[in-house]
């Protein structure tokens, strides 16, 4: 990823488009399913790939799509039989394909994501140039899509439409899409990239295949951000696989925004309860406060959430998590909560600070003041 690439919305922060990512490491389930179903004939026109966010699943997509788009298809068995069936999603990446999707210039695919924010073309494409997105994919982004229907149609190739993501379709655009599927146009796999299936209709979900992508595993954690070019420290390697529940996307989070060491202030405050250590407490709320440090607040709250979670659960199985996030955190979260009746007070007081930080969030209540009642209200857990 180059400084002067414009934004966009389905990219992560600090890591290569998934268009662009070679490899997919901890999904060759998926990748299997979808091979079985193409080599036998029958491929479904639409699919649901679904999971944890940062697991992989739009470069699952992008993969498939590089695969439809460069294997022609089948013409009977020839002089010498039929040719074995494809073992892998692999295209090289010098494949004129693989080229022209990096640069989003393929005919046969098309890409259905956020566009800018504003009512007229001209605003929306000022508006993504300066990474300002709509909260939804519109009916706006589904009329474009319904040109590149049209106009291709009579080309005979195959095409791929990859929806990142489906989450995000608002009425109109989600009733386009659930048309399409069910009325599919020809040579056409709709690829929908979805986080939150429970969120997208009925309908919708009833007429896809599902490829169902799984958290990673230490090993495929490590493989996956080596790609992403992250530069993990050998004594980051448990936290961040703690911390990230097997999400690249989250472990990349937290490495762009020191996650790992705001992890440990948290820490290091509610291991001073119960005279809570309040030049600490000031200290991170000083560090969530200002312009620019939005991110670090949503972390923040994002970060609090998991490590009273982790507490609960250290006094609700009698023991803490096989993995520790931080130096000395067993030990900690030992103390803190120690059997099943702090684990519930925790639960309850821990709910009870985080909605009450968050909807203070949502009206811009100040951050400082906002960080500092949050700690206020977990002290009272012990």
């Amino acid at each position: 990823m180059t400084d002067d690439r414009l934004p966009e919305p389905d990219r992560a922060p600090g890591a290569p488009h998934p268009r662009e990512t070679e490899a997919l490491f901890g999904q060759a389930q998926a990748e299997q399913a979808f091979l079985t179903a193409y080599s036998s004939g029958r491929l479904h026109h639409g699919w649901l790939i679904t999971g944890p966010q940062g697991v992989g699943k739009a470069t699952l997509a992008w993969r498939i799509a590089r695969f439809l788009l460069a294997t022609p298809p089948e013409t009977g068995d020839g002089l010498f039989g039929a040719p074995p069936p494809p073992e892998t999603l692999d295209i090289s990446p010098d494949h004129p394909v693989a080229h022209r999707l990096r640069a989003l210039s393929d005919p046969g695919l098309f890409l259905l994501r956020r566009g800018g924010m504003g009512s007229s073309d001209r605003d929306r494409e000022k508006a993504a140039a300066e990474g300002r997105f709509s909260a939804n994919i519109r009916v706006d982004e589904i009329r474009e899509l319904s040109g590149f229907l049209h106009l291709s149609s009579a080309d005979g190739g195959r095409r791929v439409v990859i929806v990142d993501a489906a989450d995000e379709l608002n009425v109109q655009a989600a009733n386009a899409i659930l048309k399409m599927l069910e009325e599919p146009p020809a040579r056409t796999t709709l690829l929908l990239i979805c986080h939150q299936p429970a969120r997208l209709l009925p309908t919708i979900r009833s007429r896809c295949r599902e490829l169902r992508c799984a958290p990673l595993d230490p090993d495929h954690m490590a493989q996956a951000l080596a790609q992403a070019e992250a530069h993990v420290r050998p004594d980051e390697a448990e936290a961040l696989t703690a911390l990230a529940a097997g999400s690249v996307g989250a472990a990349l989070r937290l490495l762009n925004l020191d996650g790992l060491a705001l992890y440990r202030d948290l820490l290091a405050i509610l291991a001073s309860l119960p005279a809570l250590d309040r030049t600490r407490v000031l200290q991170l709320a000083d560090s969530c406060a200002g312009r620019g440090k939005e991110d670090r607040l949503d972390l923040a709250l994002t970060l609090t959430d998991q490590l009273t979670a982790r507490l609960a659960r250290t006094g609700a199985l009698g023991q803490p998590p096989d993995r520790q996030a931080a130096e000395g955190e067993a030990q900690i979260l030992s103390r803190l909560c120690p059997d099943a009746a702090s684990a519930r007070r925790w639960a309850d007081i821990a709910q009870t600070a985080t909605d009450r930080a968050r909807k203070a969030r949502a009206v811009n209540v100040d951050p400082a003041m906002l960080v500092t009642d949050m700690m206020l209200q977990l002290q009272r857990a012990i």
